[in-house]
């Protein structure tokens, strides 16, 4: 990302988040507005536009797909916020209402999200055992994409909207299912109007300042005292649509994107998704605060976000898509000093050599590397990573050093 972006970065995160004043006084960041469209940005002469997390602009557990009209559609080139909930407190082993969830965790009413609390308040039907829980917002489609393409995703900046998020562990889900919740299952009547039959457990976290001036997240011990640890913000679930016009459920990824829940894409970070229906219609959900590799208990810190992208529309063939085939078959991540290939696959061993192959696949094509030398290269020199075991479909990420490239010339142009 040029510096541009980071500008625009810095003014999002300041002047549409405030956050940056060393408290939590700010809260929360309520909607910018009520339906998609441009938005002025203070300091920003550029265009960006706005897309708010409203009953036109959501899905309650499935994702886009090709039978879903745009709530917007853009140039190549733009820059979208997306104003986006955290489905933690919304849902129905929650209660079904922010407001009171909240409002027993000590938070004030004003400090609530206020499309929260009219998504949960709409008759917009969400089923607790059927339904994915995410809240999607979008799909935003971009001028001109067409299957075959590649649509470049930069993430400019992920800001939260409360000072506050949730973890939770559900029965039958996570890494350790039939072991937590170390408590009763369920009872056959447990809904939305008796939440505390479900029996699952939501932590309740709070972030503050440090010291230093970052978040950082505080939970307690038995006997009060404090545990606190970093936070990195990012965006749980970026995709496009699929080429289907059947339902696609939010908790799995696949080539599309999706919940892919790699930690390391986080503001300053891109992701390239492969394009399969016209416009590439992408969208975003499931905001994080923080999530360790693994996500084990099921989710990570559930936190509603503001995150900013800016799109760039690669025509097939061009030169900047990391392929040698000028398209690419399922996402690719980079960071400033990591490339990311990314595995999935519903058992844990085969996402692993699906991140193996598509690393070897990069190193190959990109880098100009043998494929028997890429091999014995990411043995010796790069991490391979559990995003996350929680999802049905499983994630490992690699994360391939840039700077052991750096008298490489890559296929890529600049």
């Amino acid at each position: 990302m040029n510096n541009k972006h980071w500008t625009l970065g810095f003014l999002l995160a300041s002047a549409l988040a405030s956050v940056s004043a060393g408290t939590s006084s700010a809260f929360p960041l309520q909607p910018l507005a009520d339906k998609p469209g441009p938005i002025a940005i203070k300091g920003h002469r550029g265009k960006v536009f706005y897309v708010p997390s409203t009953l036109a602009t959501i899905k309650w557990g499935y994702l886009p797909n090709a039978a879903d009209v745009p709530v917007l559609t853009v140039p190549s080139g733009t820059t979208v916020i997306f104003d986006t909930l955290s489905h933690e407190g919304l849902l129905e082993d929650q209660g079904s209402n922010p407001a009171q969830y909240f409002a027993s965790k000590g938070v004030q009413a004003h400090q609530v999200l206020k499309d929260a609390i009219a998504i949960t308040q709409s008759d917009l039907p969400h089923d607790f055992v059927k339904d994915g829980p995410h809240i999607i917002t979008g799909p935003v489609a971009v001028d001109g994409a067409a299957p075959g393409d590649v649509l470049k995703v930069d993430i400019v900046s992920v800001v939260p909207r409360v000072a506050y998020g949730v973890i939770s562990n559900r029965h039958g889900k996570g890494a350790l299912p039939g072991e937590f919740p170390e408590g009763p299952k369920p009872e056959p009547d447990a809904s939305a109007l008796s939440p505390a039959k479900f029996h699952n457990v939501s932590v309740f976290t709070p972030i503050r300042r440090n010291r230093q001036g970052k978040w950082e997240a505080v939970m307690t011990n038995r006997q009060g005292e404090t545990i606190t640890f970093p936070t990195s913000p990012f965006m749980g679930v970026m995709g496009v649509a699929a080429a289907t016009d059947q339902p696609v459920h939010s908790v799995p990824p696949g080539v599309y994107g999706g919940n892919i829940d790699v930690k390391d894409l986080g503001a300053g970070t891109t992701i390239y998704l492969p394009v399969f229906v016209p416009g590439a219609n992408f969208y975003t959900g499931d905001p994080h605060m923080v999530q360790a590799n693994g996500e084990v208990a099921l989710t990570a810190l559930e936190h509603s976000m503001r995150a900013t992208f800016r799109f760039t529309l690669l025509k097939k063939g061009d030169r900047r898509i990391p392929a040698a085939t000028g398209s690419l078959k399922k996402p690719l991540g980079e960071a400033p000093h990591y490339w990311i290939a990314i595995g999935l696959n519903p058992d844990l061993d085969e996402a692993m050599k699906d991140a193996v192959r598509e690393a070897i696949r990069f190193l190959s094509e990109v880098m100009g590397m043998d494929r028997a030398v890429a091999y014995a290269y990411l043995s010796a020199a790069t991490d391979f990573n559990v995003s996350q075991v929680v999802d049905r479909t499983k994630g490992i990420h690699a994360l391939i050093r840039k700077s052991d490239f750096r008298r490489v010339k890559s296929s890529l142009k600049p």
